[in-house]
């Protein structure tokens, strides 16, 4: 019989047939949730059948005598893309040619179905398949979903097509894990499902079902009942629309809980747009649901495939190895766990990604209830596709949106914008809310008032605890020389991850001890950073910014009103494009009369004003989309645009005893292989982003050496400072 796999560590062979019939099952049941069952299951009969030919079969035998020995096997993908062709079905056709390397352009689609040399041995293994499997195509036409049967619009099918791939690479990797690692494949599985978390939920919820005892209190239980009022509502997109410290993410939580109990949907996904957020958010969900829940974290800083491999050989480096990591890194894989906190990064570049790693994960967004959290941080550059990309899940595949934040988009569709459609709105009436936690009284400069540094610098040493913003990193030092405060603390990228969240500790136990405590910083403490000044200032920027900025003032309402302070530096500097023209939009509206910070109304008319003048499709993403140029979408859509390097900086903590980036830097260096991503993600805590253009002139300056040829990585040698971070001056001795 022919062979799909290699022998196994316990010397087992992995039948073909066997093989495409389980794959092709499984991902008929993935594919079911959106109505594409048999589509999906005969992409799984012909994705392998080339591998039936002779010259295939040699290469396994190949690899079994000589296992050390380096091997490029035969092409396996052109039969069954063949037989897609032939049968009509040039959608499977795009699936079974990418199910390794990638979903490619139509384009390059064409020329793989016509290669020449490949041809005549994808016949024969069509030919030869016959004499193993009963059924090699369907008895009747396949017929498409709903959506797509008449003169469908391209781009449902382009979206479409990375759905069915998910499931098609998904059961492939599932399947092909079961041969080679049963016990792996076996730690998938998850105890407890949304009913099992809905229960601990309620059970959590008790301990807030005294009478509320002030306004903030109250506030939050109101939007806790409107949640769950809301929960039974039909599926579609929803606004959850409440004040900074309004508890937005447990009455979130308990909307989507019961959302997905009443229509039997599959997990929760909680997009959030910064990784500090996500670690925060995770661990009050893991204190709502108790020990048992697995609550799924995925982002750039928590460990990837290849973290599940033997660690033996590093454990100078690596922490022992639980089997909740296992899970987490498992389901990282596929998101096949009931609950998701990720970041907008990761969700949408998946699933505008052509990769089979990336694109494992889309078929279980299908069937969810997906929380935007702090969404109007979505990148302007690329919002069409977004949209068109939440659009479709909830039009198609039975999903839930929630846009959460204090300071809503405008993301309906306009003439200006192709929006998200039939928005409602869960909280009702949510400006009264807005009214109720008016915790910050707020002052704006006049039209043509500017302030120096040393202005900012003396309103700060006026107060003990002041926070204030600024909008970027020079401003940040500028601000910081003028103060000339050797107390004051300092955030922003120029710190690594490990030293802001020292500084971060620090500036909290000064608040809650009422020490003196100022903070200069750039909008990294924005957005979700639980802090808590009575005085914030904010240099003027866009408006959602400058709210977010006082949400970190009187932020628990202890105080009968907070200070915030919106200042115009004289000196000042802005990011360039969207972010400029938001602050230009954001000064013609604080010199109108009618303006009111405290209104949601406000940033509405902000975001619409600010969508008029913005391209939200600069990179052409849509019309790559349409003519199905895979390769090149992938390229394009990027949330965070990538001009920097990362560099090493050996900080080792506040009090000097951490080591962890020496004895990292040290591993590396013994390295002749490319670096895992396990390594990458040890060493998060450690990396200071610096731009890529300014790399070769650092290198010449002697403040930066590459680690180990063409990793990417190098290290710092300049000045790290314990207040500023990276400083640019010359080498440190």
């Amino acid at each position: 019989m022919p062979k799909a796999h290699s022998k196994n560590v316990d010397g087992q062979q992995h039948d073909l047939v066997e093989h495409l019939q389980c794959v092709a099952n499984m991902a008929g049941e993935f594919a079911a949730k959106f109505g594409a069952r048999e589509l999906a299951y005969w992409a799984g009969i012909w994705h392998d059948v080339g591998k039936v030919h002779p010259n295939f079969q040699q290469y396994l035998h190949d690899c079994e005598v000589e296992p050390d020995k380096h091997r490029r096997g035969p092409d396996h993908k052109l039969a069954g893309s063949l037989v897609a062709e032939q049968k009509g079905q040039n959608i499977l056709a795009f699936l079974v040619a990418g199910h390794h390397g990638g979903l490619p352009s139509r384009t390059e689609l064409k020329a793989f179905l016509r290669h020449k040399t490949k041809k005549q041995p994808a016949e024969e293994a069509i030919s030869l398949i016959r004499q193993y499997l009963g059924e090699v195509e369907p008895a009747k036409c396949l017929v498409l979903p709903s959506h797509l049967s008449s003169e469908p619009p391209e781009l449902d099918v382009e979206f479409f097509i990375r759905m069915l791939f998910s499931a098609l690479v998904d059961a492939d990797f599932l399947d092909t894990e079961r041969h080679f690692n049963r016990e792996q494949a076996e730690s998938r599985r998850e105890e407890l499902n949304l009913s099992d978390l809905w229960q601990a939920f309620e059970k959590d919820q008790i301990k807030f079902t005294k009478p509320p005892t002030n306004r903030v209190n109250i506030v939050r239980k109101e939007v806790y009942q409107s949640c769950l009022q809301a929960a039974d509502q039909s599926q579609g997109i929803f606004r959850l629309t409440v004040p900074t410290g309004g508890g937005k993410t447990r009455s979130g939580m308990a909307f989507a809980l019961k959302h997905a109990l009443c229509h039997d949907l599959d997990r929760i996904i909680v997009a959030i747009p910064y990784t500090s957020i996500i670690e925060q958010t995770a661990d009050v969900y893991r204190k709502i649901f108790g020990v048992r829940a697995r609550v799924l974290e995925h982002h750039s800083a928590v460990s990837s495939r290849e973290d599940r491999f033997d660690l033996s050989d590093r454990a100078d480096v690596c922490d022992p190895v639980s089997l909740n990591d296992v899970w987490s890194r498992l389901a990282a894989e596929n998101w096949d766990a009931p609950i998701v906190v990720t970041t907008t990064v990761q969700l949408f570049e998946s699933l505008f990604n052509r990769k089979t790693t990336a694109c494992r994960k889309l078929h279980n967004i299908a069937r969810s209830v997906i929380i935007l959290d702090e969404v109007q941080t979505l990148p302007t550059h690329i919002l069409e596709p977004i949209l068109d990309a939440l659009n479709q899940l909830v039009a198609h595949y039975n999903v839930t949106v929630v846009l959460c934040t204090a300071t809503q988009p405008a993301l309906d569709n306009s003439p200006y914008l192709k929006g998200l459609e039939n928005i409602r709105e869960i909280i009702p009436n949510p400006a009264r809310h807005f009214s109720a936690l008016q915790r910050v009284s707020y002052e704006y400069p006049h039209a043509g008032e500017k302030w120096t540094w040393e202005q900012v610098a003396e309103e700060m040493l006026e107060s003990e605890q002041v926070l204030a913003v600024v909008n970027t990193k020079n401003d940040a030092l500028r601000l910081l020389d003028a103060l000339q405060d050797e107390e004051a603390f300092h955030l922003s990228t120029l710190l690594c991850g490990f030293h802001r969240r020292e500084v971060l500790y620090e500036v909290k136990q000064r608040l809650k001890q009422k020490r003196p405590c100022r903070l200069i910083s750039t909008q990294v403490v924005e957005a979700g950073v639980d802090l808590d000044f009575p005085f914030v200032l904010r240099a003027i920027g866009p408006l959602d910014r400058i709210v977010q900025a006082a949400g970190r003032c009187n932020r628990e309402g202890k105080l009968a009103s907070g200070r915030a302070v919106v200042f115009d530096p004289e000196e000042g500097k802005l990011p360039v494009g969207a972010y400029r023209s938001a602050t230009d939009i954001c000064r013609n509206l604080l010199g109108r009369s009618d303006f009111d910070f405290n209104d949601p109304n406000s940033y509405q008319r902000f975001f619409q004003s600010l969508y008029q003048v913005v391209e939200p499709d600069k990179e052409d993403i849509q019309s790559s989309r349409r003519k199905f140029d895979y390769r090149a979408v992938t390229e394009k859509f990027r949330m965070i645009p990538d001009d920097s390097v990362p560099v090493i900086v050996r900080y080792q903590g506040k009090d000097g005893s951490d080591n962890t980036a020496d004895r990292l830097i040290s591993y590396i260096k013994k390295q002749e292989e490319r670096l895992p991503r396990w390594l990458l993600q040890k060493l998060q805590p450690y990396l200071v982003n610096v731009r890529s253009r300014l790399i070769d002139n650092y290198q010449q300056e002697g403040l930066v050496e590459e680690l180990a040829p063409r990793t990417g990585l190098w290290e710092w040698f300049g000045k790290y400072d314990k207040t500023r971070g990276l400083t640019f001056a010359n080498r440190d001795p």
